[in-house]
């Protein structure tokens, strides 16, 4: 085979299903292929139809685990559940989340043995060319990675949003002399010793990063909205069950992901209770524009600041998909459950009503029952076009 300048092209390796990333998502999603009798794409004479590969952009196991602040420990970090069929050990609640989750990882990748390859960076996801397509039937996806090409007959994606986020865009940012970073390159408080330094965001890393950073320097806090801090503690049986349904509402109608905490509301944690008690929990209306020394207020004056944190949140990272022209023109994607609506060869996990870890879990498990169910009659579908 040769490409359009008449240069040989490598031949694609195949495997029935692709999973483009080894996160928590990723990782129920091959746990799930293995125990329904998928094999490993990477073993020589692999059936095309029954094998799986995992890629993941990471060095090492963990996924965005790795790159997490070390203040944030187990015992102030959100719930990790465990990966399916793999308990947890108990860990000491002063361990950074950074080390504890993805030595967690590393040992369920090794009991599992999952055919993980990395670092692998997926660059597009396109129709095949080499294959027809007709009638109902798709034909199979061409996947464009840093390691060769693929092809597959579909892709469970679980990329999660920490390689997207979220900068908005003010006026007057690129004049500012001082350090401007977004949470994904927060590494401690020690960097911020005895500067003032603005927090924009009404999140819950939002709220952590403000407590602490406010122990060492004089901070200020800004929000589009008012924050909502709710009364009394979560119900995941009543209140949990609520936000599902809402944020798979949204999902179905194809609308953009939001915030967890645009569901839920914030809540008194011991953090939140802290930065209150030390006076830093004032909200300010967003500012206007940034100014070289620091910022202009909603109601017209100035603040100075060394550093502005964008604790801004994230996106989902799926450019790769970008191709398959799934996104409407809200910026969201439909989904039947994990199932692109309008694609039926690709599943979502870790997205939308599955971005906790329980949540990835069942969607790894439920992207895998739904591709056995549909697989068959597409290899079915594809082999009469063949033979025809």
């Amino acid at each position: 085979m040769r490409s359009p300048d008449g240069t040989p092209r490598e031949a694609a390796r195949e495997a029935a299903v692709v999973v483009i990333g080894a996160g928590q998502a990723g990782l129920s999603a091959g746990y799930h292929l293995q125990r329904r009798g998928y094999t490993s794409a990477l073993e020589a004479g692999a059936d095309p139809r029954r094998s799986f590969v995992i890629f993941d952009a990471e060095s090492a196991p963990g996924g965005a685990w790795q790159h997490r602040w070390q203040s944030l420990t187990m015992a102030t970090v959100n719930h990790i559940f465990d990966l399916p069929g793999f308990r947890q050990t108990e860990v000491d609640p002063a361990t950074p989340s950074r080390e504890a989750v993805p030595a967690y990882f590393a040992a369920f990748e090794r009991e599992m043995r999952l055919p993980i390859v990395r670092p692998v960076d997926v660059l597009a996801v396109r129709d095949d060319p080499a294959r027809e397509r007709g009638g109902d039937a798709p034909g199979s996806l061409s996947i464009e990675t840093s390691i060769g090409p693929w092809r597959a007959s579909a892709i469970i994606n679980a990329t999660g949003t920490w390689t997207n986020p979220l900068m908005p865009e003010y006026p007057g940012a690129e004049t500012f002399l001082g350090r401007q970073l977004h949470t994904q390159q927060y590494v401690s408080l020690d960097e911020f010793a005895g500067q003032r330094v603005a927090v924009v965001g009404g999140g819950i890393s939002a709220l952590q990063l403000l407590e602490e950073i406010s122990r060492v320097a004089t901070v200020a806090w800004y929000t589009r909205r008012e924050p909502v801090f709710r009364d009394g503690d979560f119900s995941p049986e009543v209140e949990g069950r609520e936000t599902i349904e809402k944020v798979t509402a949204d999902a179905e109608a194809g609308n953009p992901p939001r915030s967890v905490v645009s569901y839920t509301e914030l809540a008194w944690t011991p953090y939140a209770r802290a930065a209150r008690d030390r006076g830093a929990l004032v909200r300010r209306p967003m500012f206007t524009a940034i100014e070289p020394h620091g910022v202009r207020e909603a109601d017209g004056s100035f603040t100075s600041v060394d550093a502005i944190l964008w604790a801004t949140g994230f996106r989902p990272a799926l450019s790769h998909l970008d191709p398959l022209h799934l996104c409407n023109e809200r910026g969201g994607i439909e989904v039947r459950g994990t199932q692109v609506a309008a694609d039926r060869r690709v599943h979502l996990i870790g997205y939308g009503p599955s971005q906790s870890t329980v949540g990835a879990n069942r969607a790894g498990r439920d992207a895998v029952a739904a591709l056995e169910r549909w697989l068959p009659a597409l290899h079915s579908a594809l082999a009469g076009m063949s033979s025809s």
